[in-house]
This record gives structure tokens, sequence and C-alpha cells, in this order.
């Protein structure tokens, strides 16, 4: 009664024309189940959300010990509260010695939203540079310094004074002036296919940015919490951004998301206006709580130093002749194909087969594989296995 699909299509908003569509009764560690039984692999994370595992046990005992104390008390930054605090003091912990306050919200989006609140505060000036490809979320900030124009044009007018550069392209770095309040890129970009930028790029931003003066927003939204080997993935490059923004993966499951900047700049938010950037469920405590716990399991588990050996493993078992090119950085993957078609057909025959893997909105000739970086070497070989079965069929019965 609970799954029924005539519920989920016209009582639920859809997002596109064609849901993924199957249904969900638990989750465990890299497992999906159905109401009637069957398990799925989850190959993707959620998107990037799940890096530790469905439900594993120390996020749920942190969220279940907060349960037993509190839940939302007061909108964000009235009350002194022990689980935001402790995220705080632990996340800058593991952080650049600039990136030492924080600022928690409920998501991706909202970390973008409140960065490019905050460049504008602190420089006063109004020009934001993004990347081409690029994709930030789709509230209206995040939308507007996005690269998909397809998804964007249907919302205008968005925010004005917004350009784009090419990302990973050295000569466009010139563009950033001293009307640049910020620039703002993904440092892997995520829905364009898993683009991977050169140290070079990423340390000629860097000075460019600091040479006029502009702040550097980087969003690790999806390669961030370990994903790419590092905790963060600006540690593969040399650089460190003014502003970081977190999300998906963060909480564990859990909503959560935040930016990170020095408390100098974060000051500017507390006053021409008071409450410059306010939220009412930011610093959840039991956001907070799960939050802590994920990186509390990345540490304990020692996750990071195994993710660089299991994209490897991941990327040899799905050589294929079909296989145009694989981009991958840690356990982050697109695997791209002659057309979106193709593609298509291996995601759909591979949910049949139990294992799940996605598209990009942006890259439809790739598809996209994140799985929980505690993904064992038994479970990547048998969902290699079954990847490797799809492709092989979509090759046998092409599309008409």
């Amino acid at each position: 009664m609970d799954f029924r699909e005539d519920v989920f299509f016209h009582k639920l908003a859809q997002t596109s024309p064609q849901a993924y569509n199957i249904a969900i009764e638990r989750a465990e560690g890299i497992y999906l189940y159905g109401p009637d039984g069957r398990r799925y692999i989850d190959m993707i994370s959620g998107i990037a959300v799940s890096n530790v595992g469905h439900r594993h046990p120390h996020v749920i005992q942190a969220i279940k010990d907060q349960l037993d104390k509190h839940l939302h008390v007061m909108v964000y930054g009235e009350f002194v509260q022990s689980s935001p605090n402790r995220l705080a003091e632990k996340l800058t912990s593991l952080l650049p010695p600039n990136l030492n306050c924080c600022y928690f919200v409920n998501s991706g989006t909202e970390a973008n939203e409140g960065a490019l609140k905050l460049a504008k505060r602190v420089t006063g000036r109004t020009e934001i540079i993004a990347c081409k490809k690029s994709y930030h979320g789709s509230t209206h900030g995040s939308l507007s310094v996005s690269g998909n124009e397809t998804k964007k044009n249907a919302f205008r007018p968005l925010l004005p004074d917004v350009s784009f550069i090419e990302f990973n392209n050295l000569a466009d770095v010139e563009k950033i002036t001293r009307k640049t309040a910020c620039v703002i890129i993904e440092t892997v970009q995520g829905d364009a296919g898993v683009r991977i930028p050169s140290a070079e790029y990423l340390r000629a931003l860097r000075q460019r940015c600091d040479e006029h003066c502009v702040l550097l927003i980087v969003d690790e939204i999806q390669c961030g919490m370990g994903r790419t080997g590092k905790l963060f993935a600006f540690e593969h490059f040399g650089v460190v951004p003014d502003i970081l923004t977190i999300g998906k993966a963060f909480g564990g499951g859990l909503p959560m998301g935040a930016f990170v900047a020095d408390q100098r700049l974060m000051k500017t938010l507390t006053y021409d206006p008071p409450l410059g950037h306010i939220t009412t469920f930011g610093g959840n405590p039991v956001c907070c709580a799960a939050a802590l716990a994920v990186l509390e399991v990345i540490e304990m588990e020692g996750l990071l130093e195994h993710v660089e050996a299991k994209g490897k493993l991941i990327e040899s078992l799905l050589q294929h002749p079909a296989v145009r090119e694989i981009r991958r950085i840690g356990l982050m993957f697109a695997i791209d194909f002659e057309s979106a078609e193709l593609v298509n057909q291996i995601v759909h025959y591979a949910k049949e087969k139990g294992v799940i893997c996605y598209w990009f909105l942006s890259h439809p000739h790739s598809f996209r594989l994140a799985p929980p970086l505690t993904i064992t070497e038994p479970e990547i070989r048998e969902a290699c296995a079954l990847i490797q079965e799809a492709i092989s069929w979509a090759l046998a019965h092409p599309s008409k």
C-alpha cells in the first residue's frame, strides 16, 4: 500500500517524465532493498551522498544519541548547542587555517547561495564568474552560476552580472578583473561528466584571484568528503579556496550543507544588515551529529587510504571495446559511449540485473558511478560483472 505508483506519480511532484521508478523499503551498506525483498547494488551512493554506506552503524548511533537530547530548538545562530559546536571544531581542524569558520545550512545549493552572498558582501562587487558546463544547484542563485543553458532558460531572469569562462582553459583566467567579486568553480566538474582540471590551471586561477582581490569559491558538494581519495578534492592540486562549499555526503544521508571561510569574512554577514544570512533549520543538531559521525568514520576506518585502489580496480574491470573513455578521480566515474541511447539501455538493463548506475544531467553520452567508499573488492567484482553484462546486452539489442 505504501509503495503505490499512482501516489508516487500523481501526489508527488515529478522532476522528469521518466523517473527511475524502483520501490525502496530499506538500505544497508552498499545495498538497497525493495518491499519484495529484491536487492540492488547502489553504485551511485544516492548521487554521491552515502559515501560511508547506507545506515552506517556509527552514524545511526550518533543520530539516536542526539534524538534522546533534543531536535530543533532555535533558528541558526542564537543558541549554543553541543552538536554544531563539536562539528565545527572537528571540520575546521581538518581544513587549512583560513577555512576556520562554518555556516551550516540544509543542502549544497544553499551553501552556494550563502557563499555568493558572502562574496558580494565582502568585496562590494557584483560580477560573478562561473564555468561553462558547471552545476551548482537549482535555486535561483545557484542556477544562475550553472552552465547548462537548457536548464536555465525557462526561469529567467536570473542573477545579473554573471559571466562564464571555459573550465580548465588557462587563457580564460585573464577574464577575471578588479570588477569581479568571486569565481565559483567545482574542483572536479561532476554533472559535466567528471571533468578533472590540471594543477597548473587551478594554481593560475588562484593566483589571478589573489592579484585582483577576488574571492575563490570552491564547490566540493559532489567531489568532497573523500570521494576523490582526499577529504576534499582541492587537496590534490595545491590550492586553497577562500570559501568552501559542502553538501551531499556531508550529512551521512541527512540534509546537510555548509559554507566555510575565514571568520573575518564571515563576520560581514552579522552587520549592515544584521542577519545578513539566516536559516531556520541550518545547523540542525541531528544533522550535525550525523555529519560529525561521517567525519569520524572516514578517519576511524581509514577510508581515504583505499579509494584509489578501489577506483583502479573498477576502471580495470569496466574496460570494453564499446567504452570510448573512462574519466575517473578516486571513486568518481564517467563512462563514455557513442550515444545517449546506448547509455540509456545500459542503465536500464543494469537496473533489471540489480545494479544502480545513473545518468548525468548535462552529458547524456556517459553514465555515472560513485559507489560508497566502503565497497569491498568482492562487491566491486560482482557489480562490475553485472555492468559488463548490461553493456553486452545493450550492444546486442540496439534501440530502434
